[in-house]
């Protein structure tokens, strides 16, 4: 059974840091493309940022420069760096993670709440 868990979210000032963990089981974890979405209240899911199974990352615009992602395969998780958190970085993040080779084969986990504070 696939799961992935995410954990580290939490209340926050503006300004302010968290780190986000997902660890994922019941998948070769290796040859899984992660990533970290995010949905605010009202609003559409959206990518956060991506990191690939050999290690490359992506980011969307809203984030360059203040997130960064990371995997620690060993472990079989990923980390998202929060830093400069701002009020409109509040939402539910959530750990994506899709094989290499089958895109069918796309599992979520069930988020972790990040509320920051003005």
């Amino acid at each position: 059974q696939v799961q992935l868990v995410e954990s580290g979210g939490g209340l926050v000032q503006a300004g302010g840091s968290l780190r986000l963990s997902c660890t994922a089981s019941g998948i070769p974890f290796t040859i899984y493309n992660m990533a970290w979405y995010r949905q605010a209240p009202g609003k559409q899911r959206e990518l956060v940022a991506r990191i690939s199974a050999g290690g490359s990352t992506n980011y969307a615009d809203f984030v360059k420069g203040r997130f960064t992602i990371s995997r620690e395969d060993a472990k079989n998780t990923i980390y998202l760096q929060m830093n400069s958190l701002k009020p409109e970085d509040t939402a539910v993040y959530y750990c994506n993670a899709v094989h290499l080779y089958r895109s069918d084969m796309d599992y979520w986990g069930k988020g972790t709440l990040v509320t920051v504070s003005s």
